[in-house]
């Protein structure tokens, strides 16, 4: 598990005050560039190695509000890891309160777009990623 935080900015609010929903979208891509970059494995580097890992699903659950200057702490955790594909979930906390809970799924593919097998053709993120999904359980 990775832990990450985010200080609500003025701009992510809405009129009334409350980090609008669509910002813990962003949060959580945040969370996990840096979760990625936490593992020795950066985006940056997939970037450069011709790999693109686009998001195919997204999942949130809101559960608290939060607002202007709130220091969201948000937990990333692997939860699952095929070796083509991967799921990352995500408890954002204000304090000790769970404020959303999400999860996104990955792919990684070339980018002309053809998929990827991670542990063919990458063994070392595919060693990188087996690790971190034990290290959950």
């Amino acid at each position: 598990m990775y832990n990450y935080k985010h200080k609500v900015r003025y701009y992510e609010t809405d009129k009334m005050g409350i980090t609008h929903h669509s910002n813990y979208i962003r949060f959580m891509e945040e969370a996990r560039i840096e979760w990625m970059n936490n593992m020795g494995w950066s985006y940056q580097k997939c970037e450069e190695l011709g790999m693109v890992s686009p998001v195919v699903g997204v999942k949130c659950s809101y559960k608290a509000n939060t607002t202007f200057d709130d220091i969201i702490e948000i937990s990333v955790m692997l939860k699952e890891y095929n070796g083509i594909r991967l799921i990352v979930e995500y408890e954002m906390r204000v304090q000790d309160k769970v404020v959303a809970i999400g999860e996104t799924e990955h792919c990684f593919l070339t980018e002309k777009g053809s998929p990827i097998r991670i542990k063919r053709d990458y063994p070392q993120l595919d060693e990188i990623l087996k690790n971190e999904l034990c290290e959950q359980k």
